[in-house]
């Protein structure tokens, strides 16, 4: 069983069809598999399924979904995957393999990454990146609209921004640039105001032989942070210009045998 939350809802089995689930099912379930294993007390999951509308009595409407949630997953599952919806006092557990649930797996290759990284295993450190990032199908929860899922989106792009930063990094230590040019930019659309992105992106550029634009991104910073922020970027920012418009080879990449800036 393989359930979806970087993206729609959704369960699959194994071969990658999609398990049919009614739309307060699937709230269940996102509300159970986001801490998997782990005991969710009744009023915690009536406030991530319905928020302030609540049904007259959340228990008994609780026990019907999680009764539908059994017989969809159970009716599905013909590999005998250890999964298993129980009922505890006051509550339910989601007992299913971490693994199994795509929020998991993308923290636990991320973790990975970064101990390779911090190993030297720099080309197995990006690989684990990869695998995690191509975890992502969308927006995270997309069809769940009650405060408890936005707060999680708000903590999963906090998370995907900054396995996007730590690959965006190794890659341009390594001289893969184009490659980090592609994600960068949509990193720098989704976070406009984030001088960390924008610096890896002039650095990027910079790499990539087009120093123009590379100045450019910071003067779009600049004029941005002045209209609506009312500040300057930061000190290593400006630092950063001044390094590409002097050219300096530190800024080269790996592959040319220098260092990326510190």
């Amino acid at each position: 069983m393989d359930i979806q939350l970087l993206g729609c809802v959704e369960a699959r089995v194994r071969t990658g069809e999609r398990v049919p689930l009614p739309h307060g099912t699937k709230l269940l379930l996102a509300a159970l598999a986001w801490t998997p294993g782990t005991f969710v007390a009744d009023e915690v999951l009536a406030e991530r399924v319905w928020s302030e509308r609540l049904p007259q009595h959340p228990r008994e409407a609780l026990y019907i979904q999680a009764t539908r949630l059994r017989k969809a997953l159970g009716g599905a599952d013909r590999t005998g995957e250890a999964f298993e919806l129980s009922r505890r006092r006051g509550g339910y557990v989601l007992a299913i393999d971490e693994r199994s649930v795509d929020t998991m797996r993308f923290r636990a290759l991320v973790r990975q990454a970064r101990l390779s990284a911090r190993d030297g295993s720099t080309e197995r450190a990006l690989d684990l990146f990869t695998q995690a990032l191509e975890l992502w199908r969308g927006e995270p929860l997309s069809d769940v609209r009650t405060p408890w899922a936005e707060t999680a989106r708000v903590a999963l792009r906090r998370e995907h921004r900054e396995a996007l930063v730590g690959s965006a990094e190794l890659g341009l230590r390594s001289g893969r640039v184009e490659e980090c040019l592609r994600r960068l930019s949509r990193l720098a659309d989704m976070h406009p105001f984030d001088e960390k992105v924008t610096g890896l992106l002039m650095l990027a550029l910079h790499q990539a032989g087009r120093q123009a634009d590379a100045l450019d991104c910071f003067h779009l910073l600049r004029l941005r942070m002045a209209d609506l922020l009312g500040c300057e970027p930061g000190p290593e920012l400006r630092a950063l210009r001044g390094r590409i418009l002097a050219r300096d080879p530190d800024l080269l990449p790996a592959a040319a045998g220098t260092a990326t800036p510190h």
